[in-house]
């Protein structure tokens, strides 16, 4: 069986991709990059790729922007979809689109040997600062996905958090509506009805690591 047989079997077996937004530049943190602070004695970045692996997601893609060559060079990474975000800066919105477009089969998606994975149904969306965020809740999420029509969010106490599941039908709606740091705020507010809430409170914790006084949360 060759190589490509191989990743359409995968596919077919695995249609929830993990999509990990990790190019936040870390302003609030004196310009560190959240993907490089280190959380149980590794980067944040990896943390969170071995939670998603751990829920299921043989896939990850991971979008990478602020100083990107360093957390290639740092993080171990092997096996995911590097995805580079230039318009980083411009806020979680513009990493969102370019991960959407790196699973659609449209965008600069690169690993070792390959271009990117493409045929996903959904995408189960996490953020690279919410290490409280682990498995347990990613993969309840993700075991609400159905077909490429899914919408499914984690909820704490009953209000919408991370992550959340797109199915492909949505993509294409959610990227144009990513501006700034909403996400794909904007689109979940407009399909509320459609959204399958999934509790995590009991398993998770969603705080995010933002500024100086947060990073109480990282563990040695």
């Amino acid at each position: 069986m060759t190589d490509n047989e191989d990743r359409a079997n995968d596919e077919a077996a695995d249609p929830v991709v993990g999509l990990l937004l990790a190019a936040g530049g870390g302003r609030r943190l004196g310009g560190r990059p959240k993907a490089l602070l280190e959380h149980c004695g590794q980067p944040l970045v990896e943390h969170a790729v071995a939670a998603l692996r751990a829920a299921g997601c043989a896939r990850v893609h991971v979008v990478l922007g602020a100083r990107a060559d360093d957390v290639r060079a740092r993080a171990a990474l092997d096996g995911c979809v590097l995805v580079d975000n230039p318009e980083w800066e411009q806020g979680m919105g513009s990493s969102l689109r370019a991960g959407l477009a790196s699973l659609a089969g449209t965008g600069s998606g690169t690993r070792a040997g390959t271009g990117s994975g493409t045929g996903a149904g959904a995408a189960l969306v996490s953020l690279v600062d919410q290490p409280g965020i682990g498995a347990p809740a990613m993969a309840r999420v993700r075991s609400g996905y159905r077909d490429e029509r899914s919408l499914v969010s984690a909820a704490y106490a009953g209000v919408r958090g991370h992550p959340v599941l797109l199915g492909a039908a949505h993509w294409a709606g959610v990227a144009a509506t990513a501006t700034g740091d909403r996400g794909a705020r904007a689109y979940l507010r407009e399909h509320e009805a459609e959204i399958a809430l999934v509790e995590c409170g009991d398993v998770a914790r969603p705080y995010d690591i933002d500024t100086e006084a947060d990073l109480v949360h990282l563990e040695p």
